[in-house]
């Protein structure tokens, strides 16, 4: 297991090398949150190709990573495509840039660190891959997370899918969409990731306690980030300052994270 997963960390440095390159040259770091998911997508498929006797366990871990991964890497590569640079990013290398670190900055402060955590938050599918070979069976346990990680990206897709639509419609500019899965949630897409990397997780486990143990740490992470990091809580302040009083209104009706009816 060790050495697939040095091979793995080997393969994710230099594909980060190869994108911090063409940061540089377009001046743009923000198409790493394509990144974030086709890269732990990737890692899972290395992770397979390296065993010498993929088990069921393996496929079905496999597949649901890849599918949550790319879809997710496709979704936030075609909004980078049209919206541009990301404000987040402008925000954290702006000193760099004025400097002339931009280079240095975006190697240090966005791509290797993303790579760190991107390693870490996906170690439930790169270890449940490896464990998961033959003849380890689908376990109970494994089919919970499935149902766990299938509830997790139908919130995701869906709610990305009104939100791409909330936002085409320019009567909408300036409003705050508490519609479908929003009316329930204020991050229906954020909740699914949630689920999706608990589920994954929860298939992991279905190959050993002792490999869950070991992958605790990454939806524990992803969670963290999600609600008080740089997911929720980041976005809600650009929010807050944008939508005033209408997305004050909405905060004090809608749930933060776990969907719940809304309140009067």
């Amino acid at each position: 297991m060790l050495d697939v997963l040095l091979s793995n960390a080997a393969i994710l440095i230099a594909l980060v090398l190869i994108l911090w390159l063409i940061s540089v040259r377009i001046g743009d770091v923000s198409f790493i949150d394509a990144f974030w998911g086709a890269g732990m997508g990737v890692l899972a498929v290395t992770s397979y190709h390296q065993l010498a006797e993929p088990g069921a366990l393996s496929l079905l871990i496999l597949l649901m990573t890849c599918a949550w991964g790319f879809r997710l890497g496709l979704y936030l590569f075609l909004r980078w495509q049209r919206e541009g640079e990301d404000k987040r990013y402008k925000m954290i290398l702006k000193k760099d840039r004025e400097k002339g670190n931009f280079a240095i900055a975006a190697l240090t402060k966005v791509w290797l660190m993303q790579a760190i955590l991107l390693f870490m938050v996906s170690s439930p599918a790169q270890v449940g891959v490896i464990a998961g070979a033959a003849p380890a069976p689908i376990t109970p346990l494994a089919l919970a997370g499935l149902v766990l990680w299938t509830i997790g990206v139908s919130f995701e897709w869906i709610g990305d899918w009104q939100l791409s639509r909330f936002k085409a419609d320019p009567a909408n500019h300036g409003l705050v969409l508490d519609t479908g899965l929003w009316r329930y949630t204020r991050h229906p897409n954020y909740f699914g990731d949630a689920c999706a990397w608990w589920g994954i997780w929860l298939a992991c486990a279905g190959a050993g306690w002792d490999y869950a143990l070991y992958t605790l740490i990454g939806p524990l992470f992803l969670t963290f980030t999600l609600t008080k990091w740089s997911g929720a809580a980041l976005l809600e302040r650009g929010l807050g300052k944008s939508r005033g009083d209408r997305y004050a209104d909405y905060k004090r009706r809608t749930s933060a994270f776990f969907p719940l009816p809304p309140r009067r």
